[in-house]
């Protein structure tokens, strides 16, 4: 697990492929229910993972849209009991009265968020089709109506591919760079590339969010997350990390 700092009360942090109990190609703690892993096995992960978080996490079916599913605890706030696989179609969640949320990556990039004194958390799953349509200020948008102030929350942009080596063609860069040019990019090999943590922490800071951190980590350079292009590369599947945040009581 890679904790992160969200503020006083808050658990908030991104896991890795360790720890879990599914098997190669998903080696080994996959919480992605969609990758062809078995499904009582990707509970048990989830299981393993809500230990951590202290309460089980809300996760959505993530369509790389923009839109956010709002979430309270409805009685789950205890680790190992919960909320269903999915709460429906979103690529953002707002946690509100104590609910853990969560979201599932393997390149794209994990945002986390909260507002403590609000008691208000979020999470953000930014692919480059929900980046350049507009997901991360949808969520913050979302916060706001639940009582958070941009100025109060603190946002940590999570392990994902980075702008050096996420190539894609130059027609694609431009194309996303025409909403959110700060993503724009060069690979480190001279061909373009996409920079969606840049992208996604120009977008926070375009909504006010006083605190924004980069863990810096890039997904296809380091083996402990999962990594989509990493795995396709070699011809085969992989499993999916979270970002997981939830405030304590």
């Amino acid at each position: 697990m890679l904790e992160v700092d969200l503020g006083a009360g808050v658990r908030a942090g991104f896991t890795t492929r360790a720890g879990g109990v599914s098997p190669h190609p998903w080696d080994s703690l996959n919480l992605g229910l969609g990758v062809r892993d078995d499904a009582a096995r990707v509970r048990e992960n989830r299981a393993r993972a809500a230990g951590w978080l202290g309460r089980t996490a809300h996760f959505a079916t993530q369509v790389h849209g923009t839109g956010v599913a709002v979430v309270g605890t409805a009685g789950d706030a205890d680790a190992g009991t919960g909320p269903a696989d999915t709460v429906g179609e979103a690529d953002g969640l707002v946690g509100v009265d104590g609910a853990g949320v969560g979201v599932l990556v393997a390149d794209c990039v994990p945002v986390l968020l909260a507002d403590v004194p609000a008691r208000v958390v979020g999470a953000v799953h930014a692919g480059r089709r929900g980046l350049a349509a507009g997901v991360v200020p949808a969520v913050v948008r979302a916060m706001v109506r639940a009582g958070a102030d941009p100025a109060r929350v603190r946002a940590v942009v999570g392990p994902s591919a980075c702008g050096a080596c996420y190539e894609v063609p130059a027609t694609m860069r431009d194309e996303v760079a025409a909403t959110r040019p700060a993503a724009w990019s060069t690979t480190s090999w001279g061909t373009a590339a996409l920079d969606l943590p840049a992208g996604v922490a120009a977008d926070l800071a375009a909504c006010g969010v006083g605190d924004v951190r980069r863990t810096g980590v890039c997904t296809l350079e380091d083996e402990r997350f999962y990594s989509h292009r990493r795995a396709a590369r070699s011809g085969t599947t992989t499993g999916r990390f979270a970002g997981l945040v939830a405030l304590g009581p």
